[in-house]
């Protein structure tokens, strides 16, 4: 009932940037909270960056000063700006959209994953 569409992983040099997006689509009434999650190999699935309605915003100490989550409510749109990317950065990043349905439901919904690789 809804999808979300992720782009802009690639593989970039240590300090290097990138720009993630995530758009989503379907039965919407309203979206809460958005947010961006990464698995690196052999680790555990953890929060990055979080984006509240009112535009609070929360991030994962080794990512802060260097990354920054937006969102664009007009569009549905999460994007999560990454800058000085580290080796340590990479994993696949997922993002996870929470709000409610057209009929009153409450809705969690992930994204099928982009890969970030930072290596020289």
């Amino acid at each position: 009932q809804v999808q979300l569409v992720e782009s802009g992983g690639d593989l970039v040099q240590p300090g290097g940037s990138l720009r993630l997006s995530c758009a989503a689509s379907g039965s919407i009434k309203s979206i809460l909270t958005m947010g961006w999650y990464r698995q690196a190999p052999g680790k555990e699935r953890e929060l990055v960056a979080g984006i509240a309605g009112a535009g609070t915003t929360n991030y994962l100490d080794s990512v802060k000063g260097r990354f920054t989550i937006s969102r664009d409510n007009a569009k549905n749109t999460v994007y999560l700006q990454m800058n000085s990317l580290k080796v340590e950065d990479t994993a696949v990043y997922y993002c996870n959209v929470n709000g409610m349905l057209i009929t009153g439901r409450p809705f969690s919904s992930w994204g099928q994953g982009t890969q970030v690789t930072v290596s020289s």
